[in-house]
């Protein structure tokens, strides 16, 4: 757990001290190597054009990156494994980073500008076909869809898998959505997606828990409950993006009542629901890291 917080602090560091840099540095261009060649090997084999086809295509990087995590700590005290094991998580996360994305677009002057920033918020294959990708509403999703594919699904698989786990999420996102998943058959493609989100599941439950925690409870656990939190079976994230809404709708309510009890009116800043919904994932992730933190000490003490 260490190690995680570590390598976060030094994720979320780098994303705006080099952003360049980390960009060059998290290039999957293998994976998509990868793909073509297992579909020019399989060709039409019923398994690999099967839902569990995409187990062809995970299992070789992921058990590659294990047997090296377990060579790397055999010496020097286990220094080499410890860092490596930071690298594949600065290494999955993003790629690109959120906050960077969210701030493009509140600075972006014109519509062409905004076009780009807005595009570059969205995941890939996720743009929402009922509302505008530029809709307040939509953004406030944009940003807590981004933040689960992006931040919080790899820092919840790093701390149950280690590398292993950080690096199955990402490559599972990539197959499910994005131009590498248009490398795989229909029917693996299908099965990545049910992967994804089966890891995404448990992530987006222990998202809106924290979420609750930084802002309005109430309102958060009505949207969970009536937007299918409770529902296992499905394994949606719809429940997420709902308490996502009422967080922002009800901060921002509050902060309207403030102003008027003082006999002020609000003066509210440009796409107020996106900086709210930017405010509410960072306290998210210091309640995550906080959490974390008291497991460290606690293994520390005992």
């Amino acid at each position: 757990m260490f190690i995680l917080l570590v390598a976060v602090l030094l994720a979320l560091a780098l994303g705006h001290l080099a952003p360049a840099t980390v960009l060059r540095l998290r290039r999957f261009a293998w994976y998509a190597t990868w793909l073509r060649w297992l579909d020019g090997l399989f060709g039409d084999a019923a398994f690999w054009r099967g839902r569990h086809g995409v187990a062809l295509a995970l299992v070789p990087p992921l058990l590659l990156c294990g047997l090296l995590q377990w060579w790397l700590q055999r010496g020097w005290f286990g220094l080499p494994g410890f860092l490596f094991e930071i690298f594949v998580l600065v290494y999955a996360w993003g790629p690109r980073d959120l906050d960077v994305d969210v701030e493009a677009i509140l600075d972006s002057h014109d519509a062409d500008a905004r076009a780009v920033a807005v595009a570059n918020l969205w995941p890939p294959g996720d743009v929402s076909q009922e509302l505008p990708r530029d809709d307040a509403r939509a953004l406030v999703e944009a940003v807590f869809v981004g933040a689960l594919q992006r931040w919080f699904g790899v820092l919840l698989w790093f701390l149950v898998f280690g590398p292993c786990g950080a690096l199955l999420f990402r490559l599972v996102g990539f197959s499910a959505a994005g131009e590498f998943s248009a490398l795989l058959p229909e029917a693996t493609r299908a099965g990545a997606r049910r992967l994804q989100a089966w890891l995404q599941w448990p992530t987006a439950q222990l998202m809106t828990l924290a979420l609750a925690l930084a802002g309005n409870f109430e309102a958060v656990r009505t949207a969970w409950r009536d937007n299918g939190g409770k529902d296992w079976r499905q394994f949606g994230t719809g429940f997420l993006t709902a308490a996502a809404h009422a967080g922002v709708r009800r901060e921002l309510d509050e902060d309207a009542e403030e102003f008027a009890g003082a006999g002020l009116v609000a003066t509210l800043p440009q796409l107020p629901e996106l900086r709210d919904a930017m405010s509410l994932v960072w306290r998210v992730l210091l309640i995550w890291m906080a959490a974390l933190a008291a497991f460290v000490i606690g293994g520390w003490v005992s």
